[in-house]
């Protein structure tokens, strides 16, 4: 029998210090760490950051998709972080990405802007399921911008 699969999706507030060049490298830490850890823990998902907002969404088992967010709250790169679900999935959205970085080719426009207009999108109000929505989203979009 496979194991459960969880799926936390939170939202936090960048804390890193300093400018692009200091976000940029700081950014690059936090994935190479990710995509050098999460293929032992059977970790999968994507994170988006913008606008000093980070959204990610996490997929495996439920130990370790605990696990792994634990250091994600303990990490001071992280501010005000929000769990928006956590619950059982079906399948994974990302099932080939150890850690997807979504949005570099737009880091300078507010990804987030025109989903607020449209959506009412506020970290205030969003719920799990549509943040989801929208880290897939802008996965389909990065993925089909690459092909």
């Amino acid at each position: 029998m496979p194991d459960t699969i969880y799926r936390l999706v939170y939202f936090s507030k960048n804390r890193i210090a300093g400018g692009p060049e200091r976000i940029a490298t700081e950014i690059d830490s936090i994935l190479a760490a990710s995509r050098r850890n999460n293929p032992h823990c059977g970790i999968t998902g994507a994170l988006v950051f913008n606008r000093g907002i980070f959204a990610q969404a996490l997929e495996g088992r439920g130990v370790a998709v605990e696990t792994v967010f634990e250091r994600i709250q303990q990490d001071p790169r992280h501010g005000d972080v929000q769990v928006l679900a956590f619950n059982k999935a079906a399948e994974r959205v990302f099932p080939n990405w150890s850690m997807a970085f979504l949005g570099q080719s737009r880091e300078d426009q507010n990804m987030f802007g025109h989903i607020g207009r449209d959506t009412g999108f506020s970290t205030a109000r969003i719920e799990g399921q549509r943040l989801l929505e929208i880290i897939r989203t802008i996965a389909l979009e990065e993925e089909a911008r690459a092909a």
